[in-house]
């Protein structure tokens, strides 16, 4: 069983990229449990709540219209439209949960990141990485969720984005589900010992 570890109340903002299939959540899960204070952003989107989704917890459910008014104010740190929704991180939710000494995690796509580098928000970028592309496209095709279509097209997206791996920060391998975790912790740890 992992202890908990509790650190300054100095918070982070982590802005995390890698290909469907390469374990983020799994990984991420992983670590909350030795850094609670880790935990995901919470998105605005237009897409309508799944049944058991609550308001506030699992997105900030908006209409296309409220969603295009804070667009226009400059209320999102990024936004994206993915099959015909809007999704976007609100700037004041993310600081301010920082501010409270939280690490907030983006797991956002290489477009979603340049646009929070672009916005000149404090943050620290971090790439996940799969062992090979063999090893990707074998957990994708293992999931047995996706059509080939969708698979052929989840693997071309995940070839554009490993290339831009190099312009991250921080690359981690998930290759070993301790090991990786054991360095995503050792990288929070770092990363807010320097903010101290």
């Amino acid at each position: 069983m992992s202890r908990s570890r509790t650190l300054s109340k100095r918070g982070l903002l982590l802005v995390m990229t890698g290909p469907s299939g390469v374990g983020k959540s799994t990984l991420v899960g992983r670590v909350q449990e030795q850094i609670p204070e880790v935990r995901f952003s919470v998105s605005c989107t237009t897409r309508p709540p799944r049944v058991g989704e609550v308001d506030g917890q699992d997105y900030f459910f908006s209409t296309p219209e409220q969603f295009a008014e804070r667009l226009g104010r400059g209320e999102f740190l990024e936004h994206a439209t993915v099959h015909g929704n809007s999704y976007g991180t609100l700037r004041d939710h993310v600081l301010n949960e920082v501010e409270r000494g939280g690490v907030v995690l983006l797991d956002i796509d290489v477009q979603g990141a340049d646009q929070v580098r672009a916005s000149g928000t404090p943050a620290s970028y971090l790439f996940i990485l799969p062992p090979s592309f063999e090893v990707l496209e074998a957990r994708l095709r293992g999931r047995a969720t996706d059509s080939e279509e969708v698979i052929s097209r989840r693997l071309g997206v995940a070839r554009s984005e490993i290339a831009e791996a190099g312009r991250f920060d921080f690359r981690i391998i998930n290759d070993d589900l301790d090991r990786a975790a054991g360095e995503f912790v050792g990288l929070v740890e770092s990363l807010r010992a320097e903010l101290a």
